[in-house]
């Protein structure tokens, strides 16, 4: 007999027709005070979550799993999902339950998605990093011509770029986007260009990216007849952007968020850094992963959140415009100079809000209360911040700023009225409106608040009126609010029909009602609702006058930004010791007395030996190459110094002092850094092959004008094979590439190439070998070193020592016989000895105590007069006549 699978009951019903509409998310289903997920969803929520799965029901003859979070705490566990690599699909109820019982007992609640969380797509301050943007991206191709756009939702930034499908690592590495969309028709690809971003990659429909769509959409979303108003786009630029207001109307289910005009990028307006460089220098992450130990991390004095972004993007996209860096330094000077300026300048900020990210919100009808204060308080503040500014000798970037921070008295004004000075974090707990601001909310909330005052000044009104000082208004469940009165006085209350309307006598009292007090008795039991739903129509009005000055906003609060970065920046370079570099056109690239600003402040934090600083100078290749092969030992800094020259270079072209006595910079175009050993085991590669790939990229893009630091290439196969790489490496960097670079190498046998490559010069870092040891001075010197101390390195990391003196019998023996056996490399090996057949030197015997260390170890300094230790003094020097 055939199982009779039940029907499916009506909510479960309305679930699976609303989830067969996202089935790639998670259905957060709401259901009063929770978010339910149900059958493979509420698996992989609860396992992600760490929640409890238990079970609703049966679906098909089978439990229904099911697992909840509640609505006041969703936003924590949101986060956790995004960052496990979910999208969330929020279910709300479109109607109160009250309306759909109105339908029948067994009618089920209106629901539907009212949003797609998504990593590109995140609004929320508790989901997001206030000091980083939250770029969602997108990449067109027409006709083998590609373009990149992107968006920050929480801010409105919105940017586009011709890219080709090479460069679109680089760009992404730059950008660090969270999201990615791409054409389903080329993301298996694109996504090969592109590995470390494949798992952010979220297809779209072909449709997403048709051109003329896309142009629509855009002129739709800006209302404009044409985009020829923003300047000229390319098709590839008009389909990326197009993309993304597509997937945000997908995403936000047509409430659109507040987009700024796009801005079109150049990709010759910043230093290119592709993403191996941005891990080797570890510009915004430390190769730990984390944001501490990062240059940005060492930087960052900002004390705004938009300050702090304004960072992120300054060191990701450092300019190669000499007047853009120009100005940013001139306005460095200015808060330098002016240090009480600057100082009161900071204190101002400290009190900025984060408008950006608040606009955003009050655009999505996301917003709260605390919102609509954040834009009041910004816009205030820059107020008080021009003022301080007005008769300052400003810089022309700080007086172009200026001009953005005042003229928005009237919303001010508005927001100040209306709102009180702490409002709560939600509209629907209501108090955010201030009193005096509606006369119609101040007499509901008196109503709702002091409810019986006003019926007992009620009562004294009505006892003055007739003359019955026993008259009382009293309440109870079936009649309500009442007059009473005793039958005495009855007559007097019936003369005044007009006003008291008789409603019922008992064996004493006669009582009655009036038009006033029944009025005034719906007033008090609606007055708590009623209050509620004027302050939501104010809100409303107060984020419609918001969203009326929005782009005045928007530039006030990137005004407050610039200001922050430029007064951080002065307050670092004096704390600092940094000085402003010279940065032009030329080719120069002379640093004096330069400093790893990481490495200098982990040195400072640990209480350690003080950073060595060093000179750096390629400007010799005015016409070609300007080349430092530097060789020396490992720990002995080279890595360091390499590094250290590629940051100052970044954070010149930035708009920033630098960690150094002097730095003259002639404009970077390309920063490559190939820079410590790693594997790519997910990828089939070695770190040989890691290596070479990097150093292939480098060879195939690095033009005239790039900085490159390369760091024992050739390391990761065998000594010939290695030093041949190498050696051809340096050639093409100076003959082909004509580049300025510095070549970290062990191979000191290259140190002959500074002979033949007009070009190439040699460096050292020295060392000093005392008693056996070496002794690491972290100096860079012009020269070149002769041994690798390899050994010796070896002795410190802690060999045993057995192993480090046969390490020394065995290169001993490898140097003899290179000279004795040089056609014959095997001879050198069939010569040597076993390691059994080589003696283990045996301990030293202990020295025999002296008298002089007897009577030392004898003392106990804290115990000695300071006569007492003078003569101990005496003692010890007669006793080594």
């Amino acid at each position: 007999m055939a199982t009779q699978t039940s029907a499916p009951t009506p909510m479960m019903a309305q679930y699976l027709e609303i989830k067969s509409r996202h089935r790639d998310a998670l259905l957060f289903y709401r259901m009063g005070d929770f978010y339910e997920m149900f059958f493979d969803d509420a698996v992989a929520a609860a396992e992600a979550l760490d929640i409890a799965l238990t079970k609703r029901g049966k679906h098909a003859g089978d439990d229904i799993p099911m697992c909840g979070v509640p609505v006041h705490a969703a936003e924590t566990y949101l986060l956790n999902l995004i960052r496990k690599g979910f999208k969330v699909a929020v279910c709300e109820q479109l109607e109160d339950p009250s309306e759909a019982k109105k339908r029948g007992s067994k009618s089920v609640v209106k629901r539907d998605v009212v949003r797609l969380v998504t990593p590109g797509t995140l609004t929320e301050d508790t989901l997001l990093d206030a000091r980083r943007h939250n770029f969602l991206a997108a990449y067109a191709e027409i006709r083998e011509e590609g373009a990149l756009a992107w968006i920050d939702i929480s801010t409105g930034a919105f940017h586009v770029m011709p890219c080709p499908l090479v460069g679109l690592g680089p760009e992404l590495a730059r950008l660090n986007p969270s999201e990615i969309v791409v054409s389903e028709a080329h993301e298996a690809n694109w996504a090969e260009f592109v590995p470390d971003f494949h798992d952010r990659m979220t297809e779209l429909s072909r449709a997403s990216f048709d051109s003329t769509s896309a142009q629509n959409r855009l002129t739709t979303l800006f209302n404009v007849s044409s985009l020829e108003a923003f300047g000229q786009f390319s098709l590839p630029e008009v389909a990326a952007m197009g993309a993304i207001v597509d997937y945000l109307d997908i995403t936000q289910k047509g409430k659109l968020p507040l987009v700024r005009r796009p801005v079109r990028e150049s990709l010759r307006g910043t230093m290119q850094i592709d993403a191996a460089t941005r891990r080797n220098l570890e510009i915004s992450h430390a190769l730990s992963g984390g944001r501490d130990g990062s240059l940005i991390a060492t930087m960052d004095r900002t004390v705004t959140a938009a300050g702090g972004r304004l960072l992120e993007r300054r060191l990701s996209s450092p300019s190669r415009d000499v007047d853009i860096i120009t100005a940013r330094l001139d306005a460095i000077d200015f808060a330098i100079e002016n240090t009480q300026t600057a100082e009161s300048l900071r204190d101002a900020l400290r009190k900025v809000p984060d408008m950006e990210r608040a606009l955003s919100r009050i655009g999505l009808e996301r917003g709260g209360p605390r919102d609509l204060a954040a834009i009041r308080n910004g816009l205030s503040q820059a107020e008080n911040i021009y003022s301080l500014l007005e008769a300052a000798p400003v810089s022309t970037l700080i007086q172009q700023k200026m001009g953005f921070l005042t003229g928005q008295a009237e919303l001010i004004d508005l927001l100040d009225a209306a709102l009180v000075a702490e409002p709560p974090l939600l509209a629907r707990d209501g108090g955010f409106i201030a009193a005096g601001y509606d006369e119609e909310l101040d007499e509901c909330r008196t109503l709702r608040d002091e409810g019986r005052g006003v019926i007992a000044s009620l009562q004294v009104k009505y006892a003055e009126m007739t003359g019955v000082q026993s008259l009382k208004v009293k309440h109870n469940n079936v009649l309500g609010y009442f007059i009473e009165t005793t039958a005495t006085h009855a007559e007097k209350m019936l003369s005044l029909s007009d006003t008291f309307i008789h409603r019922q006598t008992t064996a004493n009292q006669v009582r009655f009602t009036t038009l006033e007090l029944s009025e005034l008795e719906t007033k008090i039991h609606n007055a708590g609702g009623r209050a509620l739903e004027i302050e939501k129509r104010l809100f409303e009005t107060l984020r419609m006058a918001i969203l009326e000055h929005a782009p005045a906003i928007n530039d006030a609060s990137g005004a407050l930004a610039e200001l922050d970065l430029i007064t951080a920046l002065a307050d670092l370079a004096k704390a600092e010791g940094w000085t402003r570099p010279k940065v032009d056109s030329g080719r120069e690239f002379l640093i004096k007395g330069g400093r790893h600003p990481v490495v200098e402040r982990a040195l400072r934090k640990q209480g350690g030996d003080k950073f060595v600083a060093n000179s750096c100078d390629l400007s010799d290749g005015h016409d070609g190459a300007a080349i430092w092969l530097l060789t020396g030992p490992n720990m002995a800094g080279k890595s360091t110094f390499l590094r250290q020259n590629a940051l100052i270079a970044l954070i010149a072209q930035a708009g920033s002092y630098v960690p150094a006595e002097s730095a003259h910079i002639g404009i970077v175009s390309q920063l490559f850094s190939r820079v410590g050993a790693s594997d790519d085991l997910a990828r089939g590669r070695s770190t040989f092959m890691v290596e070479m790939v990097e150093t292939a990229a480098i060879l195939n893009q690095a033009d005239d004008r790039a900085l490159v630091i390369l760091d024992e290439i050739g390391r990761g196969t065998a000594t010939y094979d290695g030093l041949s790489i190498a050696w051809a490496t340096l050639e093409h960097l100076h003959d082909v590439n004509k580049c300025r670079a510095l070549f970290a190498t062990h191979y000191h046998e290259m140190t002959s190439l500074s002979d033949k490559l007009s070009g190439a010069e040699n460096a050292t870092v020295a060392v000093k070998e005392w008693d056996g040891e070496v002794i690491f001075l972290h100096e860079v010197i012009k020269g070149k070193a002769d041994r690798s101390y390899g050994v010796q390195v070896a002795r410190l990391a802690g060999l045993p020592d057995a192993v480090v003196e046969r390490a020394k019998s065995v290169l001993e023996a490898l140097e003899k016989g290179q000279a004795e056996h040089a056609a014959n490399p095997k001879a050198i090996i069939d010569d040597l000895p076993l390691f059994a057949a080589v003696p283990t030197p045996a301990p030293s015997e202990k020295p025999k105590e002296s008298d002089v260390e007897k009577a030392l170890n004898e003392i106990i300094p804290d115990e000695l007069s300071p006569r007492e230790a003078l003569q101990v003094l005496y003692d010890l020097k007669a006793k080594l006549a």
